[in-house]
């Protein structure tokens, strides 16, 4: 008798002991990007090309993230300052690592390593912190509308990125910087095929169509109906120029939107961070400040934050910035939404500050000086 007792007594314990640890392992999973945006918005920090390339780690004109596999330590750094500053989605660094872009500087041979690569350290920074581990693909430059070869071209592209993805447990995949409406298509298909949550993004350049002619309301409901599950845009355009594209895109879908401008002052006239000209300066590559003297634009952290609170007064949930962006903006997108990401503790506090501060302890023989700076 005693001895059965004992026995479920024990089994009792084994079964309260199994019990304790199902619940911390469904506590400890991280919630995904649906759940997130039902529950409010969610910032993703995109920008890695821009910033490694200023860094002299990235060369301009190809733009392949070859960073990854050279200097892998940086890459997790970057991603750990962006979650620092209040990004929710820890993005593998795979834009523009795909066949088409790596054939162009000969590194074909590398495409699964780089993918790999990329996708190990952005899972190692999201799983550490608690944030999603996005995949990504973006657009092949080898789409073509009236060549329907290199449509399939484009998926079998899609489809061994996104398979790496999916192999190393992406949470979603994040597909971005289409101007043709109908290779994003191919790309969310690809992406839905998979069964995971797909942000889709579209990069409008000087007209308000798509390159091939569809107005932003159209080009939404076509990659709704594709199974988009945040449709939006990213790249390309300033926050003034891209507001209000949102406003179209609100007004057509019903699934979330995405806004992740460049951090540039794009205007009504030189939409485009690639269509800027700056009167100011000669000399300039082929007149052009695109992609690399663009500093006499860049917009300042109170810009971001506005254009954030803007977005998300029309509805956009996803929210974010993209190339050009620092950790500094994406502080900027979280503060805006009422957040205070460990970055907050150095926001800035000018009360302290020598010449221009309140703070009682300062010397009046600084702060009687300020009008002569």
């Amino acid at each position: 008798m005693a001895k059965s007792k004992a026995k479920s007594k024990a089994k009792a314990k084994s079964k309260r002991v199994a019990a304790t640890a199902k619940s911390r392992t469904t506590a400890a999973k991280p919630a995904g990007l649906l759940e997130r945006l039902a529950a409010g918005s969610v910032i993703c920090a995109e920008g890695y090309l821009f910033e490694f390339e200023r860094r002299g780690y990235l060369q301009a004109g190809a733009f392949v993230p070859e960073v990854v596999l050279e200097h892998p330590d940086l890459v997790e750094m970057l991603h750990r300052d962006f979650v620092h500053a209040g990004s929710d989605v820890v993005e593998a660094f795979t834009y523009y690592a795909h066949r088409e872009k790596l054939r162009i500087i000969g590194r074909e041979k590398d495409l699964e390593k780089i993918n790999r690569q990329a996708l190990r350290i952005a899972k190692k920074v999201a799983r550490s912190t608690g944030t999603l581990f996005a995949g990504n693909i973006c657009n092949t430059n080898i789409y073509d509308p009236a060549d329907p070869a290199t449509h399939k071209a484009v998926r079998r592209m899609f489809d061994e990125q996104i398979g790496w993805a999916v192999d190393a447990g992406a949470d979603c995949i994040i597909a971005e910087t289409f101007s043709y409406a109908a290779e994003a298509e191919l790309a969310t298909q690809a992406i839905k095929k998979t069964g995971l949550p797909a942000v889709v993004t579209m990069a409008m350049h000087k007209t308000d169509t798509t390159r091939e002619g569809l107005a932003v309301g159209e080009m939404g409901k076509r990659l709704e109906a594709a199974g988009a599950d945040v449709v939006g845009f990213n790249c390309i355009r300033g926050p003034w120029t891209m507001l209000p594209l949102l406003k179209d895109l609100r007004a057509a879908v019903k699934c979330h939107v995405a806004a992740l401008p460049v951090p540039y002052r794009t205007t009504p006239a030189e939409p485009t961070f690639q269509s800027l000209t700056d009167p100011n300066w000669t000399g300039i590559p082929d007149n052009r400040p695109f992609p690399t003297a663009l500093d006499p634009f860049v917009c300042n952290r109170y810009e971001i934050g506005e254009f954030t609170k803007q977005a998300h007064e029309i509805g956009a949930r996803y929210l974010g910035v993209c190339c050009g962006a620092g950790p500094h903006h994406i502080r900027a997108v979280a503060e805006a939404l009422g957040r205070h990401p460990p970055a907050s503790r150095y926001s800035p506090d000018m009360s302290k500050h020598a010449f221009f501060g309140t703070n009682k302890l300062l010397k009046p023989v600084n702060t009687g000086y300020r009008q002569q700076l």
